[in-house]
């Protein structure tokens, strides 16, 4: 059964606010379902390794948790994961103390902006979606000030689709070279998000490209870099093509539903 609650302090007209896009919710879930989806998740991992002739341990699971309520992100860790991943540095901030004393690392995954450096190295270890030698220059300054220092994947943009973030392919070895000036911030490697479609020999071509450009630079830097690509419908084709990290969130927790934040337990999980 799935409940809305809301919050009728903050939003005394609420009746104005239900067609609104940004609608301020909680979801009463059961979490229950986390573990058996989580499970099932890692059992995909498992397979696609081993149809890949790759060991299980060569890949990592993140959990995407853009917009799921904290409670439900401390279940899937209560129920084994070990690392997570946000998209808003508020959101980091907001389920901090639903994940109070959790021992998962967390990743910020999302569009960083120059205003929310300092906030954000409070909660990650990590940071998938460096693209702007802004971002790596605002980092280096406070990570500086703080004797840090800071595991980074750089963002690639390797479907050519001009709604997301990330570096074109050919600059990628003069932002790697630029980099070297930033000694706080430690690559790991690339990330990319994936051409977003069911038909699998146009998703391909764009993990391809990772996974390429992940072996030039390897060549460039001397340096062993990881693939962060994949997620919830394309984790077994990402594995195949070589990542070493997927991120999943629908699998897990369900669909979310646009632009709230609800979720959905009457949908079935892709």
């Amino acid at each position: 059964m799935f409940f809305i609650k809301l919050d009728e302090n903050r939003h005394p007209n609420l009746h104005q606010l239900c067609g609104a896009k940004k609608l301020i919710m909680s979801a009463l879930y059961d979490t229950a379902v986390i573990p058996q989806n989580l499970a099932l998740v890692q059992q995909r991992v498992a397979h696609a390794c081993a149809v890949s002739g790759r060991e299980t341990g060569s890949v990592q699971l993140l959990l995407a948790t853009k917009t799921v309520p904290g409670h439900l992100v401390r279940a899937a860790i209560d129920a084994g994961a070990t690392l997570t991943g946000e998209n808003k540095v508020q959101e980091l901030r907001d389920k901090a103390a639903a994940l109070e004393g959790t021992s998962a690392a967390r990743h910020f995954i999302g569009h960083l902006q120059s205003n929310k450096v300092k906030e954000v190295l409070k909660y990650v270890s990590c940071i998938q979606s460096l693209d702007r030698l802004t971002i790596a220059e605002e980092l280096e300054k406070r990570l500086q000030a703080l004797g840090q220092g800071l595991e980074v994947y750089v963002q690639v943009n390797t479907s050519a689709e001009a709604s997301k973030f990330g570096l074109e392919p050919e600059a990628l070895l003069p932002f790697l070279n630029a980099l070297k000036a930033y000694p706080a911030l430690q690559l790991k490697g690339l990330m990319t998000i994936g051409l977003l479609d069911t038909d699998p020999a146009l998703m391909r071509p764009s993990l391809q490209l990772l996974r390429r450009l992940r072996d030039e630079a390897e060549q460039h830097t001397g340096q062993a870099l990881g693939l962060s690509m994949g997620m919830s419908g394309d984790l077994e084709m990402a594995i195949a093509e070589g990542a070493t990290m997927v991120r999943v969130g629908t699998a897990v927790f369900g669909n979310r539903i646009p632009g709230q934040l609800v979720w959905n337990e009457q949908q079935s999980p892709s």
